[in-house]
């Protein structure tokens, strides 16, 4: 049977082509990645207000495709624009709360701490990802040769958002706690940046850890999967959702650092609370301890129902 083509709608954050590049590759999909950019007034206007028309992108989306899977606020439109323009000759998929009617979509994927409702919407804990059983076996030696100790903490680093600022005291903090914890205690640490993470954090782990630690000077992708295979533990930044559950399908157990909230972060917290509950994750505070959960694979188990459905659609 010929391979489904998908388009992947996004406005290029990781997080984000974690999610869609996720699901395609568990749906099996050829795929394409199309970044979307509106046109300057449409930029400011919420998805709800905004008309259903191809002048709102400045994308041409020309090339053939029979799922669209969409997630960020600047997909909403075209995607909606898509289905309404090829009907059930393609599904369209979102991924996290669209803010407009759930009934434009085929399915909407949405975390459970989220709290949205709807017949079509399929409900996960924490975000899907990209992260494969098999990439992390084929990267793990990537950083092994570097790897000193028979232990191996892996620090993954967030960046300020709206809700976290990142500032020095607060990063301090952390980076004393994990001192103490660990790198006192025998572990080698693999502190990993992403996307979001600024140069002075990196340079500020460079200059508090000493020169056994493996500090990661660019996004690396090879280097964040080899390190979380090698991890015995994983701390991540309170900041990322979809990091703390990409870190949930190595099975390690992960301690979250958590920072002051600078407004509201009731979605967060409702995140933590999940993930306690399913002794994924514990705050990094002042001991370490050791404990065991079922690695999470919610992208395996949302594509399977996803793919029994693909039935019902004309992809001719």
């Amino acid at each position: 049977m010929t391979k489904l083509k998908g388009l992947l709608l996004t406005e290029g954050m990781h997080g984000m082509i974690s999610q869609v590049e996720g699901l395609a590759k568990a749906l099996n999909l050829e795929f394409i990645h199309e970044k979307i950019e509106l046109n300057n007034f449409w930029k400011m206007i919420p998805p709800k207000l905004t008309p259903v028309k191809d002048f709102v992108f400045k994308n041409d989306i020309s090339k053939k495709f029979n799922v669209v899977i969409s997630c960020g606020r600047k997909s909403v439109v075209p995607s909606i624009f898509l289905k309404k323009k090829f009907g059930s000759k393609i599904m369209n998929i979102h991924i996290q709360d669209p803010k407009v009617s759930l009934n434009n979509f085929d399915f909407v994927i949405a975390p459970e701490h989220d709290g949205l409702q709807g017949i079509n919407v399929l409900k996960t804990k924490g975000a899907i990802h990209y992260l494969t059983e098999k990439e992390l076996d084929e990267n793990i030696d990537y950083l092994k040769p570097r790897i000193k100790k028979e232990k191996v903490i892996t620090f993954i680093a967030g960046g300020p958002n709206k809700y976290y600022d990142f500032n020095d005291k607060i990063i301090d903090k952390i980076f004393v706690k994990t001192k103490k914890n660990f790198i006192n205690q025998g572990y080698q640490l693999i502190f990993i940046p992403s996307m979001r993470t600024p140069q002075r954090i990196i340079d500020k782990a460079q200059n508090f850890f000493d020169d056994n630690q493996i500090i990661i000077q660019d996004i690396d992708k090879k280097a964040y999967l080899s390190s979380l295979k090698l991890a015995n533990h994983i701390i991540v930044t309170c900041d990322s959702t979809s990091m703390i559950s990409e870190a949930a399908m190595s099975g390690r157990p992960i301690y979250v650092a958590q920072m002051p909230a600078i407004k509201k972060n009731i979605r967060f917290k409702k995140f933590f609370e999940l993930f306690k509950s399913l002794d994924i994750i514990k705050n990094l505070e002042d001991r370490v301890e050791e404990w065991n959960y079922k690695k999470l694979n919610e992208t395996h188990r949302i594509s399977g129902y996803i793919e029994k459905q693909f039935k019902d659609y004309d992809f001719s």
